[in-house]
């Protein structure tokens, strides 16, 4: 039954398809043309122009959704041009809500990190630690800022505790009930975060970890009370960052819950992969397909990969 192609393809239990991509892009306030990201080859940050002509070619080659990051002008204590109307997030939305909105789902990523001076995830206490409450009244607006401008579904990463049910409620008074709320439900301080703080220009203070609030890399029922936590307040979807080193738990978030279920192939996983492949250590589009599969065996129904729109364009 492996004897040729078309027998392997015939008994495949797992076939990836560009309707499981969604790719992430990142949007800059203040440059004139596209800049590219350095420790993520073949990534740029956009201006807005770019990136409407990125987003068409996405959706041409028939990838479904895509999930915005923004770097603004200016940054400060509380991450403010995240809940601005004008801010650059919000503008892309509006955008693209005219360009492809009826025929891409709109993704943006809910969290201050890229907006604060401190590059933390929330507003710091007296103490320099990130105060949980303050922070869900800040996400609260950045999610009616959002979908104000047009998305479909906000996407909160920033691991505070409550905050799908602040998001949910702050959405449902302010007639955005059909908004959709994919959580970062099980999100690790992880290693390889470090080409995607280069993307958004972040640099974090005290220490330079967020440990103190992302899930430790040895725990794994942890990350399942996460996932239940954020379910039973309202999350439409839930998602496991990084995919690669978390399979193990990818497949035990799939195997107790019912909503959709995300993973995240991070700016790290990326890098390595195309770091190796230009050495020419390993076949890069053999190895791409390899590891998405992967993902989409361990139990992902979405996978957020940098890698969408290159294998978006070898799929059938």
């Amino acid at each position: 039954m492996r004897r040729t192609p078309a027998l392997r393809r015939l008994v495949a239990e797992t076939n990836l398809t560009t309707n499981d991509l969604i790719a992430p892009l990142f949007v800059r306030e203040g440059i004139t043309e596209p800049q590219p990201i350095v420790s993520l080859p073949g990534v740029m940050q956009h201006t807005q122009d770019s990136l409407r002509d990125e987003v068409d070619k996405l959706a041409n080659l028939g990838v479904p959704a895509v999930l915005l990051f923004g770097i603004p002008l200016a940054k400060d204590a509380e991450g403010s041009e995240s809940w601005n109307p004008s801010g650059v997030v919000q503008v892309a939305l509006e955008n693209l809500r005219s360009d492809v909105g009826g025929e891409m789902v709109l993704m943006a990523d809910l969290c201050v990190d890229e907006y604060t001076s401190h590059g933390h995830c929330g507003v710091l206490d007296a103490a320099g630690d990130v105060d949980n409450d303050r922070t869900l009244e800040l996400y609260a607006k950045a999610a009616i800022a959002q979908a104000n401008a047009g998305a479909d579904i906000v996407a909160p990463s920033g691991m505070m505790d409550g905050q799908v049910a602040r998001i949910r409620r702050a959405l449902d008074s302010t007639d955005h009930s059909q908004i959709a709320i994919l959580a970062y439900a099980a999100k690790y301080a992880s290693a390889f975060y470090g080409p995607f703080r280069d993307a958004v220009d972040v640099t974090i203070e005290g220490g330079g970890h967020r440990k103190s609030y992302q899930q430790d890399p040895a725990n794994s029922r942890e990350a399942l009370a996460e996932v239940r936590a954020d379910i039973a307040e309202g999350a439409d979807a839930v998602m496991v960052k990084p995919a690669g080193p978390y399979l193990d738990i990818l497949t035990k978030v799939r195997d107790i819950v019912d909503v959709p279920v995300a993973a995240y192939h991070v700016s790290g996983e990326y890098a390595m992969l195309k770091a190796a492949a230009e050495k020419g250590w390993i076949d890069g589009d053999a190895a791409a397909m390899e590891v998405l599969t992967g993902i989409k065996r361990a139990g992902a129904d979405m996978i957020l990969t940098y890698l969408a729109g290159e294998v978006a364009a070898k799929l059938d």
